[in-house]
């Protein structure tokens, strides 16, 4: 879809535009969901004890939080193409907030299965940021603002590993047990996901010049309909063998972030024999790193499209993946707790690189249908998060050999990158592109603080 008006800087503390009003409510939104949905693993030692839960029904419990998001990703990339991420993004956080304060009612195995079963669907959030945010910035900025939005958005990952833990102490000072305790502490989060929900809608729009019913309305955008309908527009990104590769790609990178997310904490507190405080700290190390690892990934691609245009977006993409696999492998190997803490931020780096890196490639795949395409490969790292956990609710295999053959799964998939090509039709289109983005851009730096 042709929009006009994309910035071709940004301006961080410049609230006055609706391109940065969008970019820092997005982020921060999913920042929030994150938040949300990865509340309750810091405290599952507390959970486990409280329902007797086994390392199987852990695991169960893990895949079943970003099972229902490969779904509910695939729809909601069609959404925001039909009805605007605006709206999109509202009705999921409001809607989203109630089974996150809702999960303290689970009192068996079971119950709780179904909580983190509704919580994972607001892990759809992140399609509905990297969409808001490639409509408003233009091809020189664009990796950059889809990997910042996002990668802030994962740091709610390192959020709530240090958070929650803290939440739930305060909560016992007052003299609540610990069985009540995390039931509390889980309101918080649902709380501030229902007050983003609704400052959302008050200030944000869908686009530059406006929302998609009032660009319809003008004339400056098709209507969701015929060749331009959710169906069409899904179809036409499911037949492109590059957004099947992209979304094996994000598999094992963003779904290996997912991963360490749900894992870290329990890992760190049983392997290393450290208290729940402190192995949520060191959890929150790795999702800390988003502050800047992912914008890097973002800042890389758009600096190797400037020589190497959309192939040297994907040469950068494939680059990361193979230094992530190797990182994941090391960390797997480590019996050292400072060492483990070193390679562990490695990792970190370059999985979260890997994720920026790989939606610095997805704005150009088909600009017609980019919700679907970004849904599709957003769906493709909680089918990632999914296989993974199999690895780890088996009794038989060990964290640590879990981790390994994690790592070795990356480095042989990494090669799904190569498939990603595009015509000499679409990189000469896209160079010229991204060359009037910088003409504009001239006299002034690409990523500001004004």
């Amino acid at each position: 879809m042709d929009i006009r008006g994309k910035a071709n800087r940004i301006r961080l503390l410049d609230l006055s535009t609706p391109q940065m009003r969008a970019f820092h409510f997005s982020w921060f939104a999913f920042h929030i969901c994150f938040f949300g949905w990865f509340g309750i693993a810091p405290l599952m030692a507390v959970v486990r004890e409280d329902l007797s839960l086994t390392q199987t029904q852990i695991g169960n419990t893990i895949i079943a939080s970003v099972l229902i998001t490969v779904i509910v990703r695939l729809a909601i990339g069609v959404l925001c193409d039909r009805i605007g991420p605006r709206k999109t993004y509202t009705g999921l956080l409001l809607l989203g907030s109630i089974p996150v304060m809702g999960i303290g009612f689970a009192n068996s195995f079971e119950t709780f299965l179904l909580a983190r079963l509704a919580i994972g669907a607001i892990g759809a959030a992140f399609v509905i940021t990297q969409y808001h945010t490639t409509m408003m910035f233009a091809p020189n900025v664009v990796g950059t603002a889809n990997a910042t939005s996002a990668g802030w958005g994962n740091l709610g990952g390192g959020t709530t590993q240090i958070l929650m833990p803290l939440i739930f102490s305060g909560i016992l000072m007052l003299g609540v047990s610990e069985t009540l305790g995390w039931r509390l502490a889980m309101v918080v989060p649902g709380v501030v996901m229902f007050i983003t929900g609704i400052g959302y809608w008050l200030f944000t729009q869908d686009a530059p010049d406006g929302n998609f019913n009032e660009l319809r309305a003008r004339g400056e955008l098709p209507p969701a309909s015929g060749e331009n309908g959710a169906g069409q527009s899904f179809m036409a990104a499911a037949k492109d063998i590059r957004v099947w590769a992209l979304f094996v790609v994000y598999a094992i990178c963003f779904g290996v972030e997912l991963t360490i997310n749900n894992i870290a904490a329990i890992y760190f507190f049983d392997h290393f024999d450290l208290t729940l405080a402190t192995a949520g700290m060191l959890a929150g190390l790795f999702g800390l790193m988003n502050v800047f690892a992912r914008t890097l990934g973002g800042v890389f691609s758009d600096l190797f499209a400037r020589n190497g245009g959309l192939k040297g977006r994907v040469r950068w993409l494939f680059i990361a993946l193979i230094c992530e696999g190797i990182a994941l492998v090391a960390f797997s190997q480590m019996h050292v707790l400072s060492y483990a803490i070193g390679i562990m931020l490695v990792f970190s780096l370059f999985v979260q690189m890997a994720e920026g890196a790989t939606y610095g490639v997805v704005p150009f795949i088909n600009k017609k249908a980019l919700g679907a395409v970004a849904g599709i490969v957003g769906a493709g790292g909680n089918v990632g998060a999914v296989a993974a956990a199999f690895l780890f609710r088996s009794e038989s295999i060990t964290y640590q050999q879990g981790l390994f053959y994690l790592g070795l799964t990356v480095l042989v998939l990494a090669s799904c990158a190569l498939l990603v090509r595009f015509s000499d039709a679409t990189e000469a289109e896209e160079a010229r592109a991204y060359r009037d983005a910088v003409g504009e851009a001239a006299g002034a730096g690409a990523l500001s603080l004004r």
